[in-house]
């Protein structure tokens, strides 16, 4: 299982991490930074969130609830390591610290038939931000574009993602393309959703006249 990994250690005194306090946010302890106790850790904070967004701390008897939380890189957006002072007790603890995508939890929630709790949809319509979905037009340029296989991954990846409303390809040199990409909203917010899939970032910001972000095929 590949996951994302953000290697932070904050050593704190007592003091909670502020990121935990949000809706979409986990924290739980893990034995390790091993890829084994991080993606157990993973889990464990999907859960916590599922718990805190249903409010029922039993969610994981809930039919298909521990099949998803035991793939959280669906999930996950980022995810730190903290230790922990904890008063007499020695080595500090470690802890994990993850957070989840709003738009793929919310639809999991969905999916599961949970509903939201009151208290929860109150606090996440405060405190959500107001949300750019106005119709933009981008040039990006994909590199590795070895045969047709790799060209239809690349659209395809695009053209299944929930903020593209369309995909052109405009010009070919080389192994790259050229793509006309009709977005939901600013170009961050699209790079950002590639994170996971076949296709990565490799410059947000070219300094390429007329393209706006330089792709590539994940090998």
């Amino acid at each position: 299982m590949a996951f994302r990994f953000v290697w932070f250690l904050a050593f704190l005194c007592g003091i909670p991490c502020a990121a935990a306090d949000s809706l979409y946010t986990g924290q739980v302890p893990v034995a390790s930074q091993s890829e084994r106790d991080t993606a157990a850790g993973l889990s464990a904070a999907l859960t916590q969130v599922l718990a805190k967004l249903s409010g029922d701390n039993a969610v994981l008897s809930r039919p298909g609830v521990a099949k998803a939380v035991a793939q959280p890189n669906r999930y996950v957006l980022q995810y730190q390591f903290a230790q922990e002072a904890v008063s007499g007790q020695a080595p500090a603890r470690l802890t994990l610290v993850a957070q989840f995508d709003h738009t793929a939890v919310d639809r999991l929630l969905s999916d599961l038939g949970l509903v939201r709790t009151e208290a929860a949809a109150d606090t996440a319509t405060a405190a959500a931000p107001a949300t750019d979905t106005r119709p933009q037009t981008f040039r990006v340029w994909v590199s590795g574009v070895n045969s047709a296989l790799d060209y239809a991954r690349a659209v395809g990846a695009l053209g299944r993602n929930d903020l593209v409303r369309s995909v052109q390809a405009e010009a070919a040199r080389n192994d790259g393309v050229q793509l006309r990409v009709e977005v939901n909203g600013p170009l961050q917010r699209l790079l950002d959703s590639l994170a996971s899939g076949p296709v990565r970032v490799l410059d947000a910001a070219p300094p390429v006249e007329g393209v706006d972000a330089l792709l590539g095929i994940s090998q």
